[in-house]
């Protein structure tokens, strides 16, 4: 293609809003237009890019075995009131009228499609196992849309969903989408991870995330450094921590006048013990859908709360913190709140590392005093949830490595949905004793469009985006420096044709513009390599530029057509 008949509107600056890499040069070299908070369009450059990203997506979907459908990107709403979904799922869930008033909402994801699809059609375990996937739009109301691509409104993704008669068979289909989404992102050049995950609020369990490693990541991964564990810090294990320090003394368990030692620390300074032998108390008011509760999360004092793994654990739609009026009512004590002896309708956690834990320090539920001598060892199993926030430096819980914490972005997810969406939409079938059972589920999404701005996050320098050669619009730009002089638009056209002959997606800047524009635009661009031909075509060389660290060579006229093919076939 001639670059002269190309619409790519590139400009010099980038909108201020424009905080990321990614965000401003897909701005600035015309990939993507903005048409409004969290929308846009692709241009010609960006939708060559977009349908490499589709084309690799699709081959390896297609070699798993799943088969292609496409669902109403518009659903009515009954089938997500089928699921329990619509009222719960949050503001992000746009739900629309139509002129007859008949519900819908714009599809962030398509559970309840797939299950209505295959509902009374697959009917016996004879038919199973089946996987449907679909590269679709998807729309989710995010309240803060920013980063470009990386978080908007409206956004396409491949979304698949996998029918099995048993647990066993989900897990056999969970692991070869792991290896289907390795092969992708192998496919693509990321540097990734596959890590454990929270399943948020598609549920199940099995979860694990695709991260691509980046400076600019939205999410915080831990990895060993001794072995292939890696997880995202909201879904992070570690091996239990342990300690010398000398614990408190105490013959039996007894209260302890602690006046205004309302904190960890002024506790473990009181007793002059280190703060691993004190329990802290997190207090935090969880949302449901009808109502709302104090609930009381207990860790090691020396510990954080996650979040994330809170909410889980009281199965909560979100958390906020408790003022002090949700604290009275509840009848606590903020600053002396301990596990025993709370108000006996309290809602409350412990953290699993706390369990059988002797000889604590923690709130005796009364201003002013604590419990010394304390051993957390009367509580039934369902009080203890994993809780902890996941440090770096604490331990790998598979091979006791160091854990290091690292930046990455989301690309891909995958779960095991278990019976969730089946049973409550009562699909069923018929298994090998012709009994009824609800379909055992996975679920596997990757984000097709916002991999437009990721590769380039991962991958640019302070001039412009550095393609990967699998993504990249274009393998090989041609420049002509000097439109006026025959010689060099007569070769760079012979050489541009061969490129072309040969299968190598080709460039030619045939422009009228400054040399200066058409070299800045080049590493603005980021196509994988250039071939400059300008003034040193007397002396019968030319410039092979590399893009990648912006490497010049100069070479023969007579040996650049087999460079290319060294570098791009």
């Amino acid at each position: 293609m001639r670059f002269s008949k190309l619409f790519v509107p590139t400009t010099k600056e980038a909108p201020k809003d424009a905080t990321l890499p990614s965000h401003a040069f897909l701005l600035r070299g015309g990939f993507v237009e903005q048409l409004g908070s969290g929308l846009y369009s692709f241009m010609p450059l960006g939708k060559m890019v977009y349908d490499k990203i589709y084309k690799v997506i699709k081959e390896e979907m297609d070699k798993s075995g799943a088969q292609e459908v496409l669902f109403s990107f518009v659903t009515p709403a009954e089938l997500w009131k089928e699921s329990g979904r619509y009222d719960v799922f949050g503001k992000e869930l746009l739900r629309i009228k139509d002129r007859k008033d008949n519900e819908f909402v714009l599809s962030p994801t398509n559970e309840e499609s797939v299950v209505n699809m295959v509902k009374n059609r697959i009917t016996s375990y004879k038919q199973l196992p089946l996987h449907l996937y679909q590269i679709n739009t998807k729309f989710r109301d995010e309240a803060r849309p920013r980063f470009g691509l990386l978080r908007v409104r409206e956004f396409v993704m491949k979304d698949g969903y996998s029918f099995h008669a048993n647990e066993e068979d989900l897990k056999r289909e969970f692991n070869v989408m792991h290896d289907t989404y390795s092969k992708i992102f192998t496919r693509l050049g990321l540097n990734f991870r596959a890590v454990e995950a929270d399943s948020g609020a598609i549920g199940g369990s099995g979860s694990k995330e695709f991260m691509v490693l980046a400076d600019n990541g939205e999410d915080d991964i831990l990895v060993c450094d001794s072995c292939k564990y890696a997880a995202n810090v909201e879904a992070a294990k570690r091996a239990p921590r342990t300690t010398n320090a000398t614990p408190p003394e105490a013959n039996m368990m007894s209260k302890f006048a602690t006046p205004g030692a309302d904190t960890i620390e002024k506790v473990a300074n009181f007793f002059k013990v280190d703060k691993f032998y004190t329990i802290k108390a997190v207090i935090k008011k969880a949302i449901y859908e009808k109502d709302s509760k104090v609930v009381v999360f207990f860790v090691r004092g020396d510990d954080e709360l996650q979040e994330t793994k809170a909410q889980n654990a009281c199965g909560a739609l979100e958390l906020v913190d408790a003022d002090e009026s949700d604290i009275l009512k509840a009848g606590l004590v903020a600053g002396y709140c301990g596990p025993a002896n709370l108000p006996s309708q309290t809602l409350f956690f412990i953290d699993n590392e706390l369990k059988g834990a002797k000889q604590m320090i923690c709130g005796a539920n009364e201003a002013g005093y604590h419990t010394i001598g304390f051993n957390v060892t009367s509580f039934k199993d369902e009080r203890f949830k994993d809780l902890i926030a996941v440090q770096e430096g604490d331990r790998c819980p598979y091979c006791d490595g160091i854990l290091h914490k690292t930046k990455g972005i989301e690309v891909g997810h995958i779960f095991q949905l278990g019976q969730k969406y089946s049973k409550a939409m009562n699909a069923t079938f018929l298994d090998i004793n012709g009994k009824s059972q609800p379909f055992y589920m996975g679920c596997y999404g990757i984000g097709v469009s916002r991999l437009v701005a990721v590769v380039i996050e991962s991958s640019h320098d302070e001039k412009g985006c550095v393609w990967t050669r699998q993504t990249a619009p274009f393998e090989l730009e041609i420049i002509i420096s000097n439109l006026k002089d025959e010689a060099q638009v007569e070769f760079a056209t012979t050489l541009y044709e061969k490129c072309q002959n040969l299968g190598i997606k080709t460039l030619l800047d045939d422009r009228n513009e400054r040399f200066g524009v058409k070299m800045s635009e080049f590493e603005l661009l980021g196509f994988p390599y250039a071939v400059l031909v300008g003034k040193s075509l007397n002396d019968r060389e030319v410039e092979l530029i590399t893009r990648d660290g912006l490497i010049k060579e100069k070479v023969s006229i007579k040996d650049i057509e087999e460079k290319i093919k060294e570098k791009l076939l």
